[in-house]
């Protein structure tokens, strides 16, 4: 093998040159037809756009709105309680066993299931009925 023999691994391609006369194939219109709003530069419509007439995204009705100041929990269930290894359950020993995949605000306790053994969890929220099931087996909650 030498220097001169080495080759690319993967294939590379040429730009299309257009314009560059008949003889190319793409010359003269340069592959955008006759004329039009298409054949210039610059040309097309944007996104949207339905020839003036008034588009989709005004005609339709705008409904509710987004709370910016809405908190987003990360739902855990007392199944998923289950698999944990620790007696004292966080929101970072769940991450950290691989149970949850990430923590947005915390973390909400669901009644989702059964709890086979004591545990002390921590958490954001707890559902009334999770708290009750918790209690039930030995266990205790503390609200962070």
């Amino acid at each position: 093998m030498e220097l001169g023999s080495l080759k690319p691994a993967v294939k590379r391609v040429s730009r299309k040159r257009v314009g560059r006369g008949i003889g190319s194939g793409l010359g003269k219109t340069s592959g955008k037809g006759h004329k039009g709003q298409k054949a210039r530069s610059g040309g097309g419509v944007r996104r949207g756009f339905e020839g003036g007439q008034t588009p989709l995204y005004r005609r339709l009705p705008k409904r509710g709105f987004t709370n910016i100041h809405a908190k987003k929990y990360t739902e855990v269930t007392l199944t998923m309680l289950n698999k944990s290894k620790a007696t004292d359950v966080t929101a970072e020993t769940l991450l950290e066993e691989g149970i949850i995949g990430k923590i947005n605000d915390g973390i909400v306790v669901l009644a989702t299931g059964s709890l086979d053994k004591k545990l002390n969890v921590k958490a954001k929220r707890f559902t009334k009925a999770a708290a009750e099931k918790i209690q039930a087996a030995g266990g205790k909650i503390e609200v962070i």
